[in-house]
């Protein structure tokens, strides 16, 4: 079997990794693809060194400009890949633009449709992230979830139920394994070895830097927290660029993008985490961390249910407040909401039955 795999974005480098590693031990040959959808070196060729994720076969290059005029190269370009490699199937992974253009590319060449994380719903329809997710989901004709909660939103859909053919599967989350996995290399950023019990906050959704009064109000509560238990901002070039143009002013311990092997160091070490990440969300539970989460709506709702994650949207008082009733918490984590770190072994073993 030839599996073609398609990464373009920092999560999906960290969810190849273990994945990739899980298709090896079951023989499957593959070629991985990158889009260039994250091309900063930050972004992009630190995780391929650290996580040991074979050199991508295919490069493309591809980045910048309108969700349309992205996803439209890519689509080009992984179509003309396809051709030329004729895999069997082609692995896509959560809901990026480089994921629906390999699912969409894929689909009208017949070739069929792998997806990891499916099933996943913020039901915030602005978000271009839910809408690639809700048409690959529809492409695909096999769909990995992460949790119940993923198929239930899958069967609502009527997908996975009645006459549709799609096989479905809950498998759990490949962050797990990837997380468990890398914890224990885990390093420190070279300037920040000696830091501990602080706040680790992030900030580059698209709906948070281009909405003004949002930034405004979200560089307002980390500023605030910042003067109370000292802020660890890892800032995104899009966010910086965002804050500078909008005349607002960080007074928080600003740092450029970190290594996923730093991140992990990083969130064992905070007190609490501060995130408008999906990624983040989970990598801060399976570190026993505490997380509030600055967006209206999220995918990971059983995290919210559990009272381990908050949602505080762009509220500057509400974010502060979470956050200092939240810091130092004790997270537990016994495995159990998703699937404790064999998802991988369990996509690698279905592809290798399916052939």
């Amino acid at each position: 079997m030839k599996l073609l795999s398609v990464v373009g974005a920092r999560p999906q480098f960290i969810k190849a990794s273990v994945v990739s590693l899980a298709l090896q031990r079951a023989g499957i040959e593959e070629l991985l693809l990158h889009t260039g959808q994250h091309f900063d070196a930050n972004m992009s060729d630190v995780f391929f060194s650290e996580l040991g994720i074979p050199e991508p076969s295919i490069r493309l290059d591809i980045h910048g400009g309108s969700h349309g005029a992205m996803t439209g190269r890519m689509l080009e370009s992984i179509e003309q890949a396809l051709l030329e490699h004729r895999p069997d199937r082609v692995l896509v992974y959560g809901d990026t633009n480089s994921t629906l253009a390999g699912a969409l590319a894929a689909a009208k060449l017949h070739i069929p449709v792998a997806h990891v994380e499916a099933g996943l719903r913020s039901f915030d329809r602005r978000m271009p992230e839910e809408l690639n997710r809700i048409v690959t989901d529809q492409l695909s004709d096999v769909l990995y979830c992460p949790t119940g909660a993923a198929i239930a939103n899958l069967a609502s859909e009527g997908i996975g139920t009645g006459r549709s053919t799609t096989a479905v599967l809950q498998v759990g989350d490949v962050m797990e394994d990837s997380t468990r996995l890398f914890a224990r290399a885990a390093r420190a950023p070279a300037a920040l070895a000696d830091r501990k019990g602080f706040v680790l906050a992030t900030l580059h959704r698209a709906e948070n830097t281009d909405d003004p009064a949002r930034l405004a109000a979200l560089v307002g509560a980390l500023n605030t927290l910042h003067r109370q238990f000292h802020v660890i901002l890892p800032v995104h070039p899009r966010t910086r660029a965002a804050i500078a143009g909008a005349g607002l002013s960080l007074e928080v311990e600003a740092v450029d993008p970190v290594g996923y092997l730093e991140m992990l160091w990083l969130i064992d070490r905070c007190g609490l985490v501060v995130t408008d990440s999906g990624g983040l969300q989970k990598e801060a539970f399976f570190m026993g961390r505490p997380c509030v989460t600055t967006r209206d709506t999220t995918e990971w709702v059983e995290l919210v249910e559990a009272g381990v994650n908050v949602l505080a949207g762009a509220d500057q008082a509400r974010i502060v407040a979470e956050a200092e009733a939240r810091i130092g918490a004790k997270v537990h984590n016994d495995g159990t909401l998703y699937g404790g770190g064999t998802a991988a072994d369990r996509i690698a073993a279905d592809l290798a039955e399916r052939g």
